[in-house]
């Protein structure tokens, strides 16, 4: 909607908002808030993680952790990220040092994913990590703030 202006009474001009520009706001709208949260919390994890990683190479190699060996395949939905994205970010992990592929025994189409000893040696450091960057990003927020947030972020994801 095009804003429209009126002179007032005084020689001045002011904006005449439609009703719908009246109720929408936009530091109300939660894509917006839910960016600025972001932004945030990108900034407290490029300054806390090791190993310069990145967000999608940190929730890989924790899903990797958790699972064990993976299939790519598994591995990118468990991480969220599609085919593409998952092998080159398995690719530049592989070239770290810190993940290993090798050929399904069974399906030999198939890439099975797991930790090396230098990725399995990071994990207590990424755990740590992980946790210092949560508390700092919910710093704002009291205990029970916290958990009706992550609460809420989760029912919407």
């Amino acid at each position: 909607m095009r804003m429209q202006r009126a002179k007032t009474g005084f020689g001045k001009w002011e904006s005449v908002l439609s009703e719908s520009e009246t109720k929408y706001r936009l530091s109300e709208q939660v894509g917006y808030l839910l960016r600025l949260a972001s932004q945030r919390h990108a900034v407290i994890f490029q300054s806390r993680v090791s190993e310069g990683l990145t967000p999608t190479q940190f929730a890989t190699l924790i899903r990797v952790a958790e699972t064990g060996e993976v299939s790519q395949n598994q591995l990118g939905r468990l991480a969220a990220m599609d085919i593409a994205t998952i092998k080159g970010v398995v690719d530049r992990l592989k070239s770290k040092g810190l993940l290993q592929s090798a050929s399904d025994p069974h399906d030999k189409r198939r890439s099975i994913i797991s930790l090396t000893s230098n990725g399995a040696a990071l994990m207590d450091q990424l755990y740590a990590d992980g946790l210092s960057i949560s508390d700092e990003t919910l710093a704002p927020l009291d205990t029970a703030e916290r958990e009706t947030l992550l609460q809420l972020l989760k029912k919407i994801s």
